[in-house]
């Protein structure tokens, strides 16, 4: 049988020069070997979560029907689809059913408005429980969170019930509206259960966010997916970073004294990929296998449970030491990494009121921003170390195009 997903390693640099301990990094890669056609892929089961608080008003809440209308058209009859409102109290506006009767929907979207203030958790737990009703080893589950404010005093209930909704195989994709929301938690949320989370700026992008959430659930072929490294003697990992769809921190646990696992979750459209940071023992001259990946994943429109790929990842080593070539994808990928680690550091040390080395830090991404032709968010970057030497804070709106633009910078990684 062919595996559904193909499983790749490139390193940054080869042959490394024999003889010396160093750094190198190794991009691991898992494609989909054939993605679907929308009425070829899996059943859908897919929650809207959505806030309609009084801050929700005028075009906010218009372009959110809108998309909400949008999605329900591009549904499939054998796709489930719930919708639930929240604020300060709840509404199931549509309670877990298949997408079959297009009119009932609509009319359903038509009447969501604005009112009263912001608890997101109720909003979540009635999602689990709606999505409860349809979730099955076939069905590719989703949510899809909105929100533009703040939610006061339940921030660990959502993250509970984030976890629960993960445990259940389903992913959520965590959206904030403007400015006013919490980024820490959306990112929560997006962690616990293997989704994203993102920052739209401007209500008419609405539409476009959805649509490229529900396109991502449709080109699903590849679900709860973990990637097992099985390294080297003397081969030590120091980071593990994904880097597509999105650039996040994945930590490694340890699980074995040579041994190493990281989570991926779902695979779809593109693929994913991680790059591994590894520092290498000095080695004679020849050709080593530093490590062995294993992709342990399930794929539900083939019936596959538990299934195991794996591939050696063989580094070469030179006595030589001009005959090292760098691979410049890779390393592109790497600077574009490093980019997200300062930034993501340097608005830890401004929160915590390190100012020169939060300027020190916005800088140094900005040089690095500049040299791979990423010139406005480079210019944000400087204006906001700006900001900071000038005794204020970085602006709401800035402070969130940084956090979330960097993470963009590998969706498109190149060949």
């Amino acid at each position: 049988m062919t595996e559904p997903v193909a499983l790749s390693a490139v390193w940054s640099r080869e042959p490394l020069p024999s003889g010396t301990s160093q750094v190198n990094y190794v991009l691991i890669q898992a494609k989909p070997e054939h993605v679907p056609t929308v009425q070829a892929a899996p059943p859908l089961n897919f929650c809207l979560v959505l806030d309609r608080s009084g801050s929700m008003a005028g075009d906010k809440i218009q372009h959110l029907r809108e998309a909400v209308r949008e999605i329900v058209a591009n549904l499939r009859p054998i796709d489930a689809v719930s919708i639930v409102l929240f604020d300060d109290a709840l509404e199931v506006l549509v309670p877990a059913r298949l997408a079959d009767d297009l009119p009932a929907l609509q009319n359903a979207i038509e009447s969501i408005s604005e009112q009263g203030g912001t608890a997101m958790s109720l909003g979540l737990q009635a999602g689990l429980a709606e999505l409860q009703k349809f979730q099955t080893a076939d069905r590719v589950g989703r949510v899809l969170l909105l929100t533009d404010g703040q939610t006061w005093g339940d921030e660990d209930t959502c993250r509970a019930i984030a976890k629960q909704i993960g445990d259940l195989g389903v992913s959520i994709t965590a959206l904030g509206l403007g400015t006013e929301w919490n980024e820490a938690l959306l990112d929560d949320l997006a962690a616990a259960s293997n989704g994203e989370s993102d920052y739209i700026a401007d209500p008419s992008q609405i539409g476009k966010y959805f649509q490229q959430t529900l396109q991502s659930a449709q080109t699903t072929t590849v679900v709860n997916a973990r990637l097992l490294l099985r390294l080297l003697p003397g081969v030590t990992p120091r980071a593990v970073y994904r880097v597509q769809p999105s650039i996040s921190n994945l930590g490694y646990k340890p699980i074995g004294e040579r041994e190493v696992t990281v989570s991926i979750g779902e695979i779809a459209g593109d693929g994913a990929s991680v790059l591994v940071d590894l520092m290498l023992p000095e080695r004679e001259a020849g050709t080593f296998r530093i490590a062995q990946a294993e992709l342990q994943y399930d794929a539900p429109v083939l019936g596959i449970k538990e299934a195991k790929l794996k591939i050696d990842i063989p580094l070469s080593f030179s006595i030589d030491p001009k005959a090292s070539v760098v691979n410049p994808p890779i390393m592109n990928t790497v600077e574009k990494v490093t980019a997200f680690k300062l930034q993501t550091r340097a608005l830890s040390e401004a929160e915590a009121g390190n100012i020169g080395s939060a300027t020190q830090k916005l800088r140094a991404a900005a040089t690095r921003l500049l040299d791979l032709g990423e010139t406005e968010l480079a210019q944000t970057m400087e204006q906001s170390a700006q900001q900071l030497e000038a005794g204020g804070q970085i602006d709401a709106a800035d402070q969130k195009a940084l956090r979330y633009a960097t993470r963009k910078l590998t969706q498109k990684l190149e060949d």
